[in-house]
C-alpha cells in the first residue's frame, strides 16, 4: 500500500468509526465535518484547528495567546496591537500573521481569515472590541473584567445569545477545581445557611490614589512604537505619559476599574457561583483618605483610592437567610479574624482570600477559592470536603482558554466555565462597587452627597435613591467608538 494511499484508507477508516450505517451509506455526525448549523452557528470539525485572532499581544495576552495556541494544536492567524513593543514576541513567533495596530483593520481586512478572538486589552476597550467582533459572528474571549462599565456588562450579555457566538471571561479560577469544590459544599449546607461573605486582596500593587501626570501637567513625548490615540481608545483625550503603561493603567478611573475590577472577578466569583447570586439591592462604601498636608485632604478624581471596604447587600434563594451580606476590602484592608480561628488559616494566602459564614461554620479560600478549607478547625476535623458535583476542566485553571478553544469548535451552545451568560452579571455586580466609590467621592456644591446606602435596581440598571450615581453607569464614548 502506497503512503498515499495509507492515508486515505486510514482517513475513511476513521470516519466510518464514527458514522451511523445504514444500508450502503454512512450518516456521519454534523461534529466530524463541521459546517454551519440551522441557526447559521459556525461547527469546527475537532480534527480541525480553531484560527484565533489576538487584540492585545502583551501582558495578560501573553498567557492567553499562549495557552489557546496550545503548542500548535489551534492556529494564531492575525495580530492587533497599539504598541508595537509588545506585539514584538508574538510577531516574530507568527511572522505569516497580519500585524494591525487598530482591531477596526484587522476585522475589517482579515475577518474571513478566524473564527474567534481574545481580547487582552486594557478595560476601556474590552466591550467596543467584542461588541464588533461577536456582531460579525467571531467567538470571543475576553479579559477580566468583562466591561469597564455595568452597561457595556449587560450588552455584551445580550449580545452573545443574540449572535450565538462561543464567550469565556478571562476569570481562570472559575475553571479551577476550588470553584467546583466550594460550590457544592456551600450548596449542600455544610456550613448550614451562609448569611455573610468576605472577599478581600493585597491590590492594588501599582500606583493608586496618587496625584496623576494630567493632574500635574505633565507628558512625555509619544514613543513611536505607540499608537497614542488608538490606546486612548473609547477615553478623553489626555497627553501621554508613561506612568500610564503598560499595567499601570489599572489605577486610572479613564482606562481601567481599580483593584477591584483587577481581582473581584477572581475572588467574587467563587461566592457568586456558590450561593447563585443575583442584582444586589444596595450597596455602600468608605475609601481611604489621601492627605497632600497637614489637615489638607487631597481629592485625586483621575485615579481610583488607595483602598477601598466595599458593602453589597443581596436577595437570598435560601428561605433560611432573608439576604446575604457581602463585604470587600482591597488595599491591604482585612476582615476581623473569627472567634476560634487562628490567624494563619484565614489570612494565608499574600493576594487575599475568601470567607463563608454560616449558621454551622465558615469556610476559607484563596485566590480562586484554592485550598478551601473548614473553620474552625477543632469543630470540623473529621469532616472532609465533598466530591465536586461538576465535571472538573481539563487544566484546570491553565485549561481555561483551551476549554473555550474546544467549545468554539463545537459551536454556540457549548458549555464554558465563564460564558457571558454567568460573566456579565457577575462583572456588573463588581462593577457596582465602583460606583459606589465613585458616588463616595462625588462633590456638589462643596458637598459629599453620595455618601449613603445606594439603592440599586438591577433589572433597569439604576440607582433609585441617588440620581447623580448614574452616570457611572454608562460612559460617554470618545474618539467616535460605538457600542
Amino acid at each position: 500500500m502506497t503512503k498515499s494511499s495509507r492515508r486515505k484508507f486510514l482517513k475513511r477508516s476513521a470516519l466510518a468509526a464514527t458514522a451511523l450505517s445504514v444500508g450502503d451509506f454512512f450518516l456521519v455526525p454534523r461534529h466530524v465535518l463541521g459546517g454551519k448549523l440551522s441557526d447559521g452557528s459556525r461547527v469546527i470539525a475537532p480534527s480541525d484547528k480553531l484560527n484565533i485572532a489576538a487584540v492585545g499581544c502583551g501582558g495578560k495576552a501573553d498567557v492567553n495567546i499562549r495557552l489557546a495556541y496550545n503548542n500548535g494544536s489551534d492556529n494564531v492567524v492575525a495580530l492587533c496591537d497599539v504598541d508595537d513593543r509588545q506585539a514584538k514576541k508574538y510577531r516574530a513567533q507568527f511572522p505569516n500573521a497580519p500585524y494591525f495596530q487598530d482591531y477596526r483593520q484587522l476585522l475589517d481586512k482579515a475577518n474571513k481569515t478566524f473564527d474567534a478572538v481574545i481580547i487582552s486589552t486594557p478595560d476601556h476597550m474590552h466591550a467596543p472590541i467584542a461588541m464588533a467582533a461577536m456582531q460579525l459572528g467571531k467567538h470571543v474571549y475576553v479579559e477580566k473584567p468583562l466591561t469597564h462599565d455595568i452597561y457595556e456588562a449587560r450588552m455584551l450579555t445580550q449580545a452573545a445569545q443574540k449572535y450565538k457566538v462561543v464567550t469565556q471571561m478571562g476569570n481562570q479560577g472559575s475553571s479551577g477545581d476550588a470553584t467546583r469544590v466550594i460550590e457544592t459544599a456551600i450548596q449542600k449546607k455544610m456550613i448550614g445557611h451562609v448569611h455573610t461573605v468576605y472577599c478581600w486582596t493585597n491590590r492594588p500593587v501599582w500606583p493608586q490614589g496618587v496625584r496623576s501626570p494630567k493632574d500635574k501637567g505633565e507628558s512625555q513625548p509619544v514613543p513611536p512604537e505607540v499608537n497614542w490615540p488608538l490606546w486612548l481608545g473609547t477615553a478623553p483625550y489626555r497627553d501621554y505619559h508613561e506612568a500610564y503603561m503598560p499595567t499601570r493603567w489599572r489605577g486610572y478611573w479613564d482606562f481601567g476599574t481599580g483593584a477591584l475590577g483587577d481581582m473581584g472577578c477572581h475572588f467574587m466569583d467563587v461566592p457568586f457561583r456558590a450561593l447563585k447570586l443575583k442584582y444586589p439591592t444596595s450597596v455602600e462604601c468608605s475609601v481611604g483618605s489621601v492627605y497632600a498636608d497637614f489637615f489638607q485632604e487631597a481629592f485625586y478624581d483621575d485615579v481610583c483610592p488607595p483602598s477601598s471596604a466595599i458593602h453589597l447587600t443581596f436577595p437570598s434563594d435560601d428561605k433560611k437567610v432573608k439576604e446575604v451580606k457581602f463585604s470587600w476590602f482591597d488595599g491591604g484592608i482585612r476582615p476581623q479574624l473569627p472567634e476560634g480561628v487562628e490567624y494563619d488559616e484565614l489570612f494565608r494566602e499574600i493576594d487575599g482570600g475568601i470567607l463563608f459564614v454560616g449558621t454551622k461554620g465558615m469556610l476559607t479560600g484563596g485566590l480562586f477559592g484554592n485550598n478551601p478549607k473548614l473553620l474552625p478547625s477543632s469543630k470540623f476535623a473529621d469532616k472532609a470536603l465533598p466530591t465536586p458535583e461538576k465535571p472538573l476542566v481539563d487544566g484546570k485553571t491553565e485549561g481555561h482558554q483551551q476549554q473555550w478553544v474546544k467549545a468554539c469548535k463545537q459551536g454556540y451552545g457549548a458549555y464554558t466555565s465563564s460564558s457571558f451568560d454567568q460573566a456579565g452579571p457577575l462583572t456588573e455586580t463588581v462593577l457596582m462597587g465602583n460606583l459606589a466609590t465613585r458616588a463616595y467621592l462625588a462633590r456638589e456644591n462643596g458637598k459629599f452627597t453620595g455618601r449613603k446606602k445606594l439603592l440599586w435596581d438591577g433589572e433597569n440598571m439604576r440607582i433609585t435613591n441617588y440620581d447623580y450615581a448614574n452616570q457611572f453607569v454608562r460612559r460617554q464614548y470618545n474618539g467616535g467608538y460605538t457600542l
